[in-house]
């Protein structure tokens, strides 16, 4: 008996001393970014259509020339200067676009990491709390690191802006040339036409936020708060909630997106506000590049045509990841925000697309993307 206490006593003593490492081990983080960058990485460097240093150094004059036709048809345009847009443009491989975005990911997390760590991890929880969290925190890894990689072989360009870093940076122009030339090969389109047409929409968005200082921190304190109100509650998250993304992921939902399903009213409330702000800004640039395109970019209707026809002509895989993403969310955007703008750029010209940038409160409403005219009766009163 003596015996088994002892043995007992000194499991007891090494079962204590696992839980608080591993404890410790847990709260490292959610996600080992490093690792889903590796993952991310590997993959992509092993993708179709990899360039060499050399071939992708060959195509930074290309994309120089286009934007320097570009900027000063666009500020001609929009009646707005771009300085320094030139000079923060480069090529850049699938690999330098994922550790790009992992940075941008980290920094999205780390806003509110910490608050779901205490909640998935009290203190004192324990080895098997702990164990299961460095579990979760392996498979949540992998997932990250599957999606970059998923994403880094389709991404064409970015406009990276890091919206809730401390600092004020301005953005970079990033041309994955890797991707808009197997693109560009897919669609059959001719090469330096479809770059410059790329180059034109990203600039666009350089446009958005360069041209108009207080559109940064007005999407950057929404998301933030967003991000805050949905950490918040992650601990308490009913299995009606659950139910409802299960049913949604398997094609029986009621037409609501599956994030929307695990939010409250207020929070889907917010969310579809963010979702008129994303659908304005994506559906502006999609707009341009067509408009300003047609002195820019030989074929453009050709090119236009076969990409948006690409658009809808995605695998049922793509298919299925872009809709456990959220990214089936963007398309929309690009569908819904771009028949808005054109819709008040007809009815109203140069003085409806200027009025959409006048500040926060000319910016479009959920229902007001839907039907312009709503806005066009709110912002452009007709005498």
């Amino acid at each position: 008996m003596q015996a088994g206490f002892l043995a007992g006593a000194v499991l007891g003593a090494a079962v204590t001393v696992l839980g608080r490492r591993a404890e410790r081990s847990a709260r490292r983080g959610l996600i080992d970014w490093k690792a889903a960058a590796r993952q991310a990485a590997d993959r992509v460097r092993n993708a179709p259509g990899t360039l060499d240093p050399f071939e992708l150094q060959r195509a930074a004059p290309v994309y120089a020339a286009a934007m320097a036709e570009i900027v000063p048809a666009l500020s001609h345009a929009l009646d707005a200067e771009l300085p320094g847009v030139v000079e923060r443009s480069g090529v850049v491989d699938r690999e330098t676009w994922v550790h790009a975005n992992v940075s941008t990911f980290a920094g999205l997390m780390g806003k509110v990491e910490a608050e779901l760590i205490e909640q998935v991890l009290p203190p004192g929880a324990g080895l098997v709390k702990s164990t299961m969290a460095i579990a979760n925190r392996m498979i949540t890894t992998r997932q990250c690191g599957y999606l970059l990689g998923f994403l880094g072989q389709r991404v064409l360009g970015q406009y990276d802006l890091a919206l809730l870093s401390a600092e004020s940076a301005p953005g970079r122009l990033l041309f994955v040339d890797e991707n808009i030339r197997r693109t560009a090969v897919a669609l059959d389109v001719p090469l330096n036409p479809f770059r410059t047409w790329i180059a034109l929409h990203e600039t666009t968005h350089a446009f958005e936020f360069e041209a108009h200082p207080w559109l940064r921190p007005y999407l950057a304190a929404r998301l933030e708060r967003q991000l805050r109100s949905l950490s918040s509650g992650v601990s308490t998250m009913s299995r009606e909630a659950l139910g409802r993304l299960g049913r949604t992921l398997r094609g029986e939902g009621d037409g609501e997106h599956w994030m929307e399903g695990l939010m409250t009213p207020d929070q889907r409330r917010e969310f579809r506000e963010i979702q008129a702000v994303m659908s304005l800004l994506e559906g502006f640039s999609d707009y341009i590049m067509d408009e300003v395109g047609q002195d820019l970019v030989p074929d453009v209707e050709l090119i236009s045509e076969r990409f948006h026809a690409r658009r809808g002509q995605r695998t049922g895989f793509e298919r299925a990841m872009m809709r456990l993403t959220g990214m089936d969310l963007k398309m929309e955007q690009y569908r819904k925000g771009e028949e808005f703008v054109a819709a008040v750029a007809k009815a109203r010209g140069s003085e409806a697309l200027r009025a959409l940038w006048l500040g926060p409160e000319t910016l479009p409403s959920p229902g007001e993307i839907d039907l312009p005219s709503s806005w066009l009766a709110r912002v452009l009163p007709k005498p």
